[in-house]
């Protein structure tokens, strides 16, 4: 697909939020450290019983609340509110600490690509023992863009590091399970994206995140569990089957296709 960008996009930064207010605050410092500062940044506070909404109005940013609880609820409803005037809507996780340059070479690989739809990068733990940040992001993170790409012909989009523009939100906000909290968030938009959708992933769009998710057994296994889930709650979307049929019914003359390869991509952003 050939998608239309200004030359100077206007782009927002979604972060969902729950009890994260230490971790918030390093986060929007980063934010205000950026080279190319975004135009608006929306944290939504998703039934929070510490000080994150304080911690996010001290910012001067877009704060919303979102009372039923789960990543899913929190992202949408983000995403829903960045429809109003971004051209690019981009997401990072409160635990996120976007190097200075993050913005920048997002904007940089939307406005040179006109078929890039959706742009997703990889991870760099933090606060983990060097094992557990090593296992994080070439295990947990590293296979998951693996084995997602081999299964659905996509990239996985990584949610503490993506950004896509506005129309490719508008055509999937009311096919992703946006009310259920037992799922993957990002797993599920990856399912409902097609290849015309422009998917790109770029190793070297790296975001610092903290390895809570790899720090226990219990909390890596429910991670892996919600995989299972998601892809059950999405079926058959998720089928290879399936697949073929919607990306075949999405191509059209006006489709650019990129060369076999080029959706891993190091030089994006770059």
């Amino acid at each position: 697909m050939v998608w239309r960008v200004p030359l100077v996009p206007c782009i927002a930064v979604v972060i969902p939020c729950r009890n994260d207010a230490e971790f918030l605050d390093a986060c929007r410092a980063a934010l205000a450290a950026q080279t190319h500062p975004a135009d608006r940044v929306i944290v939504v506070d998703n039934g929070s019983s510490d000080d994150s909404a304080a911690v996010a109005r001290r910012y001067g940013v877009t704060v919303l609340e979102e009372s039923m609880v789960g990543i899913w609820p929190a992202a949408a409803r983000g995403y829903d509110e960045a429809m109003a005037d971004a051209d690019i809507i981009a997401r990072i996780d409160a635990d996120s600490r976007p190097h200075p340059d993050w913005i920048a070479r997002v904007v940089r690989a939307f406005v040179s690509d006109p078929t890039l739809g959706v742009l997703t990068g990889s991870a760099e733990f933090y606060g983990g023992s060097p094992l557990q940040n090593y296992l994080g992001e070439r295990w947990y993170i590293g296979g998951g863009h693996y084995w997602i790409k081999k299964w659905l012909g996509i990239p996985l989009v990584f949610g503490s590091n993506f950004a896509m523009r506005t129309p490719v939100w508008e055509r999937v906000r009311e096919q992703v399970a946006r009310t259920d909290a037992r799922i993957h968030d990002d797993l599920d938009l990856t399912i409902r994206l097609r290849k015309a959708d422009g998917v790109r992933y770029d190793p070297q769009l790296r975001m610092p995140v903290s390895a809570r998710p790899v720090q226990t057994l219990s909390g890596l296994s429910r991670r892996i569990y919600r995989v299972v889930t998601t892809f059950a709650v999405s079926w058959p979307e998720g089928t290879a089957w399936r697949r073929r049929e919607l990306d075949d019914a999405a191509a059209s003359p006006s489709t650019e296709w990129m060369p076999d390869g080029e959706d891993w991509a190091p030089g994006f952003g770059g």
